[in-house]
């Protein structure tokens, strides 16, 4: 099992998904809601998704290294184990979201509007993508906050015991 100085890594570690991921929900909604806040806030915020994204499998093996550890079966962390299972797809299709609406966004910047004196292309995908990157980093915000509730009542309620 990982330990940082005695300590189980995994602990650790989930501090990196709970504040990460989250950060980077809120921060795609001010992305969506504003042109202005996409160029100023899209990559800073990109970077939290990035870095909250890739905090997630390290979370789940260390996870893997602290239950076997404590061995036995716990119902609790049975329960914990199998909703973090679900946070995966969601974060990187949240990643790909929000990637899509900063760089797409980018280019939808430097385009003229079309010749119609409508908007282009980009910046209608800009737009879309930035709808479900918002939508999508709420329902991460949303797994974050059950799948650590899960962990939460199993450390509080069930290892001791």
């Amino acid at each position: 099992m990982v330990t940082i100085d005695g300590i189980p890594a995994h602990p650790l570690v989930i501090h990196a998904v709970v504040v990460l991921l989250p950060l980077a929900a809120l921060g795609t909604l001010a992305v969506a809601a504003r042109p202005s806040w996409r160029r100023q806030l899209g990559v800073p915020v990109l970077l939290l998704a990035l870095a909250g994204v890739a905090a997630v499998p390290v979370a789940v093996q260390t996870g893997e290294q602290l239950k076997a550890a404590l061995g036995g079966q716990n119902p609790l962390i049975d329960v914990h184990q199998a909703r973090a299972g679900l946070l995966l797809p969601f974060a990187i299709a949240f990643l790909v979201l929000l990637a899509v609406t900063v760089l797409v966004g980018k280019r939808a910047d430097r385009a003229e509007p079309g010749s119609d004196g409508g908007t282009t292309t980009a910046t209608r995908v800009t737009i879309g993508s930035g709808v479900l990157a918002a939508v999508l980093g709420l329902v991460v915000l949303g797994l974050v906050v059950w799948i650590g509730h899960a962990g939460a009542t199993a450390v509080w309620q069930g290892i001791g015991s």
